[in-house]
């Protein structure tokens, strides 16, 4: 899913991109997209756009006349821009807003249509989609962890809520606890100050850094490979490659649809977490560090 580095990117480019242009036509593949019936899509249509907003992970493009057409992308939506007229026959195009430069698809991979698409008024509208959590960017230490002790909750789960934090999700919360050298599953009422301020330095910096390397590789182009799997990511997506500050094996828990990458010598003291998948299966034979690990790795 597209996360605040990813979507900040998209807001950028967008802007630059689109506002001062006229929204021409409007070529609706996927009616199940359009969650919204009032007011019509088609009200946007000969109107130039005017702002681009992000809320979360949401980016909402306003045309003249405060009327918004807000967009969630979801796990797999992402946006393209292309040549005029471009045609909409690829199985994975939901919608198609056409320019006179070009024409910005809206694109969704796999069977599950999840993205979506609302038509609203007024920029006070955009207060339904706006699920409350922090802008981590700009979070001043005693907010962030107020935010963080609100619940107990693991560390994981704490950065990718919503209601907690704005637009942090399973790829950047991997590493930005592997930054702050803290484990996942840390219990937020076990956290000391320092280690909350700590926390809040890795999570700024940690996305200030992905948005300046994303706009760099951008440039004054349109990003056409946004990925949660990216190269020089630390430990996301990187279970049993070595990890980059300790050279440990990258280790990986999977749960529903979300996996949690870490590393167990920076973040955990070398022990290594539950998995559970395998650990119930186990039980007391699941090892506890990484040498019990490596013990069970050799060939008999």
């Amino acid at each position: 899913m597209p996360e605040l580095p990813d979507v900040t990117v998209y807001q950028e480019r967008l802007r630059a991109f689109l506002v001062g242009q006229t929204l021409q036509g409007i070529r609706l593949k996927s009616s199940f997209l359009l969650r919204t019936v009032a007011p019509p899509l088609e009200a946007a249509i000969g109107r130039p756009i005017v702002a681009v907003h992000r809320i979360g992970k949401r980016l909402a493009l306003e045309v003249d006349g405060e009327l918004l057409l807000v967009l969630h992308l979801m796990i797999a939506g992402r946006l393209r821009w292309k040549p005029v007229a471009h045609p909409v026959a690829d199985r994975a195009v939901l919608a198609a807003f056409d320019f006179a430069p070009g024409c910005l698809l809206l694109t969704e991979q796999g069977s599950k249509k999840r993205a979506s698409l609302h038509v609203v008024q007024g920029r006070a509208a955009l207060a339904q989609f706006d699920r409350g959590g922090l802008e981590p960017l700009t979070a001043t230490g005693p907010l962030f962890a107020a935010a963080l002790r609100r619940e107990n909750r693991t560390l994981k789960r704490a950065l990718t809520d919503p209601r907690l934090f704005s637009g942090i999700g399973n790829a950047y919360s991997d590493e930005i606890l592997h930054a702050a050298r803290l484990s996942p599953v840390l219990l937020t009422s076990r956290l000391t100050d320092e280690q909350c301020e700590r926390l809040r330095l890795a999570t700024a910096a940690t996305l200030q850094h992905w948005i300046d390397r994303l706009r760099a590789t951008v440039g004054d182009g349109f990003p056409d490979k946004v990925t949660a799997f990216l190269p020089d990511m630390a430990v996301h997506g990187k279970a049993g490659q070595p990890c980059p500050c300790c050279a440990a094996p990258v280790q990986r828990i999977r749960y529903a649809d979300n996996e949690c990458n870490y590393c167990a010598r920076c973040q955990c003291g070398g022990k290594l977490l539950a998995d559970r998948g395998l650990s119930p299966l186990l039980k007391r034979d699941w090892p506890k560090t990484l040498e019990e690990l490596e013990e069970l790795r050799r060939p008999g």
